[in-house]
């Protein structure tokens, strides 16, 4: 058995159906959920406290009393606050429960260096400046963004609520400037079941927020996922 803790927003709904669902293809490893307060997505100063370090490392505090193998973060805040936030938060969360740890961004941009994937497309839920901030984020560490869509929301819960068209149709539509892969950020907004059929339509690689932290975890925890490979493209690379 091995056992995977993942730090959730609160007002998520949709990573731990998502993970389950790719989780049934790989008996004996299991998930495992903690979540801290995470209500809205914005560029305030309550919303960016949110994602403050202590709530984060109580709940993996938690995770940890149950013997996890790996603990990650199943959420995308690094993309606008910064990638270092996450590998100071992995390192934190190590430091403090003694477990293997990674994040939905570090496995993410990980992914995007083993494809060399450059040329990349974004798509999320959020408001105009996160999403601003997001493409910023990618620009400055050497990607071009060369197509992205957002949905214009703010409220966490209500991310979920898009429709499985309304999320395809988004992917379809920056999938039309041929990126090297396209990013859906944000783990409550699910597309773990439309990637393998637009994977399938485009050629192009799909990296699911959910399925990349699943990835990562995986990968932490030393677990072959060849298995998952009929879920998205990611899972073949080792």
């Amino acid at each position: 058995m091995t056992r995977l803790g993942m730090l959730t927003p609160s007002s998520n709904t949709a990573l731990e159906p998502a993970t389950y669902g790719l989780l049934r293809h790989l008996p004996g490893i299991t998930a495992h959920f903690a979540r801290f307060p995470v209500t809205e997505i914005a560029l305030s100063a309550s919303a960016l406290g949110q994602f403050d370090a202590e709530p984060i490392l109580a709940a993996a505090e938690l995770l940890s009393h149950a013997k996890m193998d790996v603990i990650a973060w199943n959420g995308t805040s690094a993309s606008w606050l910064g990638f270092e936030r996450d590998a100071q938060l992995a390192a934190a969360i190590t430091e403090r429960t003694g477990i293997r740890a990674t994040t939905a961004i570090l496995a993410l941009n990980d992914i995007l260096q083993r494809l060399n994937a450059k040329r990349i497309a974004l798509v999320t839920p959020y408001l105009d400046d996160v999403q601003g901030k997001i493409i910023a984020n990618y620009q400055s560490a050497g990607y071009i963004c060369v197509a992205e869509r957002h949905a214009g929301l703010q409220d966490n819960f209500s991310f979920a609520a898009l429709s499985a068209a309304e999320i395809e149709a988004m992917i379809t539509a920056v999938a039309a400037e041929q990126p090297d892969a396209i990013a859906i950020i944000c783990t409550n907004m699910d597309a773990t079941r439309l990637a393998p059929r637009i994977e399938a339509r485009t050629g192009i690689p799909i990296l699911d927020s959910i399925a990349c932290t699943l990835w990562g975890a995986l990968r932490a925890g030393g677990i072959d996922a060849t298995q998952l490979t009929p879920a998205g493209q990611i899972f073949r690379l080792c």
